[in-house]
């Protein structure tokens, strides 16, 4: 019972800041996935030192390089929305970004005792599973573009949090039809090697109602703010890829023989726990915004 009440309040309090980051204010949305990108990273670099060991012995130069490196990126993919003093958080973020990309190659040649190109393979794959992914969701909230843009009746444009909070409900229906259909009809194992508790039919039940809900809600109350094709195709997007990047991180955290990513959420796991969906739908819905909606 003390767990039960533990994990609900861990939700609650996570769904309380999730909702607050995103539907405030620009900055705000900005923050909330800026410090996600944070402590999922180092997350990330937790796991591949269990995965591999001679990740243990990269230097401190490489390790806070790498993070820095991040965080400049993440301010780079908010371009000119935030300004002081005249600079632009996005163009200070890019130039610290390329000076750091430049110079941390250097500086893990002559401080390493040991220079590995496979660390730094491993740190460019974090940047890219995480720092990137998060970046471009962040790009699809600040679009001024994507502000603008209005659904099929012309009543109106959607807001910027729209997609990305669509992305998060999406992933969160899929993940719970899943279970729920799983745990009454799952039978045949869905890559049993990587997470055994799942099962094919819950996983394309939860697919399907995923992309079902989208269609009613788009199709009735939706239409003001986005085509029905959106709807279901932003559905489609976060139930398929939202899927395959919970399986990546299973497998990842299989590799590295570990239950959670982490810890900051009592009986829910870690940052890269609760975030392994959307990182692999983000980059995926960018691309079909980008493609497909942005005037």
């Amino acid at each position: 019972m003390k767990t039960f009440f533990t994990r609900t309040a861990s939700a609650l309090v996570f769904v309380a800041v999730m909702l607050g980051g995103i539907l405030w204010v620009p900055f705000t949305f900005f923050l909330l996935f800026f410090l996600v990108n944070f402590f999922a990273l180092q997350e990330y670099f937790k796991l591949i030192r269990q995965v591999d060991a001679d990740y243990r012995e990269a230097s401190a130069w490489h390790r806070w390089g790498v993070l820095i490196a991040s965080c400049a990126i993440i301010m780079a993919f908010t371009g000119e929305a935030f300004l002081a003093a005249g600079i632009s958080l996005g163009f200070l973020g890019w130039w610290l970004a390329v000076i750091f990309l430049l110079v941390l190659p250097i500086g893990e040649i002559l401080l390493s005792k040991d220079f590995s190109l496979k660390n730094i393979g491993y740190s460019a794959l974090g940047l890219l599973y995480i720092t990137v992914s998060l970046g471009l969701l962040i790009d699809i909230r600040l679009s001024d573009s994507m502000i603008r843009f209005t659904g099929s009746t012309g009543a109106g444009g959607q807001p910027g949090w729209m997609i990305p909070l669509l992305l998060i409900c999406f992933i969160w229906i899929n993940d719970t039809m899943a279970y729920i259909i799983g745990s009454l009809i799952g039978r045949t194992p869905f890559f049993p090697s990587i997470s055994p508790k799942k099962t094919m039919e819950g996983s394309v039940g939860g697919m399907i109602l995923a992309v079902a809900v989208a269609g009613i809600f788009g199709y009735y109350w939706g239409q003001e703010w986005l085509d029905l094709r959106h709807w279901l195709a932003l559905a489609g997007i976060a139930a398929i890829f939202g899927t395959a990047g919970d399986l990546l991180e299973s497998k990842l955290k299989r590799m590295a023989g570990v239950k959670d990513s982490g810890n900051i959420m009592p009986g829910h796991g870690g940052f890269l726990d609760r975030f392994d969906s959307l990182l692999l739908a983000a980059p995926f819905a960018w691309i079909y915004v980008h493609s497909f909606m942005i005037p």
